[in-house]
């Protein structure tokens, strides 16, 4: 779901072995004059003041995103839409959550969910909180707020980072799954002596979206933007690559670029060439942990070219297509409009039943993308099970 901290929109309906080509002389030269480039002068500052794609994440609006964060999950019912059924099914529906997350961040981030097994009676009906006349900041706080005040006898909120709160099946008045960012500049929600600042209300997309709206929504409490977009075609910029886009996408891991701005990957496996040159870069997939991650090519203040190899496994294991994965990221455009934008290798192909067109935008061995007003040139030297070499040009 999109934030703002004043208001949250709808959510939207959402090969060759590598050992061949170790001999090639481009898969082993670092082609720069001198040493390679350290990462940090490929890292991006956000310029949105709110979630976006730069590396200088607020961590006192966005919470950690490496360790365990502990999380609490409410059921909450209401007058009008009681619940009739067991609380563990609803458990059941989220738990995979924390095995996504573990399995996407190669160990580096885990969710401790721990659920409080009982049904919890909100104080008004499920119409009242404006789910279906547009969610604003405020009225969701106070969804928010009503949660946490009924289950304060239950739950000593003060041992949780964040809250999931999750209605019944029979609250059809809570359609989607937006996350609560706390406004430092307000009182905010407040129990057991400690400010809840990260909160993810479910709705009953949870039911067609399954866990991985779970891992969507928390990317959010880390500062992640929306990658699909909020008008027009829904997921005409990322199409099925990395779960802050199509969260139901045939290739959900999260970009090479998203695992460095959470601190999943370290600068070490970045390969950066900031400015004008040549550099050759051999790339292990992400869906792996290990090796060269991405390989950054910055084209300005905020912008840059990111190449990563993507295969079949994993989270990924439905992926329409593989290889070579080019998107352009700009950490000055703002949530849902575009601040990641994948480049395609296969523009004039048809997706098969369950792919977009996007889906089938890896690029492979022997292809080059160019952006002449940049002067980037990524050419694809080759690939195989081990992953992909790359070579970046800035001229």
């Amino acid at each position: 779901m999109p934030t703002t901290h004043h208001r949250l929109r709808p959510f939207a309906a959402a090969v060759a072995l590598l050992s061949c080509v170790a001999a090639t002389p481009a898969a082993t030269a670092a082609e720069r004059p001198g040493p390679p480039a350290p990462a940090a002068d490929c890292a991006l500052p956000g310029r949105t003041g709110w979630t976006d794609e730069g590396h200088d994440t607020d961590r006192d609006q966005f919470q950690p995103s490496t360790g365990t964060r502990r999380v609490l999950t409410l059921f909450v019912d209401f007058p009008d839409a009681p619940a009739t059924d067991s609380t563990d099914t609803y458990a059941a529906q989220l738990a995979p959550a924390a095995d996504w997350m573990r399995t996407a961040s190669h160990g580096r981030s885990r969710l401790a969910i721990s659920p409080l097994h009982r049904w919890i009676r909100m104080p008004a009906d499920s119409t009242s909180y404006g789910f279906a006349r547009g969610l604003t900041f405020e009225t969701h706080e106070k969804y928010v707020r009503d949660a946490i005040t009924a289950a304060d006898p239950y739950a000593d909120l003060s041992r949780y980072d964040m809250v999931y709160v999750v209605p019944p099946r029979a609250a059809a008045a809570i359609p989607f799954s937006p996350t609560y960012l706390y406004d430092p500049a307000t009182p905010g929600v407040s129990a057991d002596g400690s400010r809840l600042k990260w909160a993810v209300t479910f709705g009953q997309d949870l039911w067609h979206w399954g866990p991985e709206v779970a891992v969507h929504e928390t990317g959010h409490t880390f500062g992640l933007p929306d990658l699909y977009a909020f008008t027009g075609a829904t997921h005409r910029y990322a199409g099925g690559w990395d779960v802050m886009g199509n969260i139901a996408g045939a290739a959900p891991q999260f970009l090479g670029w998203h695992s460095w701005k959470l601190g999943w990957i370290r600068d070490h496996q970045v390969a950066c060439l900031p400015a004008a040159g040549h550099r050759t870069v051999r790339l292990t997939p992400v869906e792996r942990p290990g090796g060269t991650k991405i390989a950054v090519l910055r084209t300005g203040e905020t912008t840059a070219y990111v190449a990563e190899s993507r295969r079949a496994e994993g989270h990924d294991s439905a992926a329409c297509s593989t290889g070579v994965l080019i998107y352009k990221v700009d950490s000055a455009t703002p949530t849902g409009e575009g601040p990641v934008r994948i480049m395609s290798g296969a523009p004039a192909a048809t997706p098969p039943t369950g792919c977009g067109p996007l889906d089938l935008a890896a690029h492979a061995p022997g292809q080059t993308f160019t952006d002449p007003d940049t002067g980037v040139r990524i050419e694809v030297l080759a690939g195989g099970r081990a992953g992909d070499v790359v070579r970046l040009g800035r001229s």
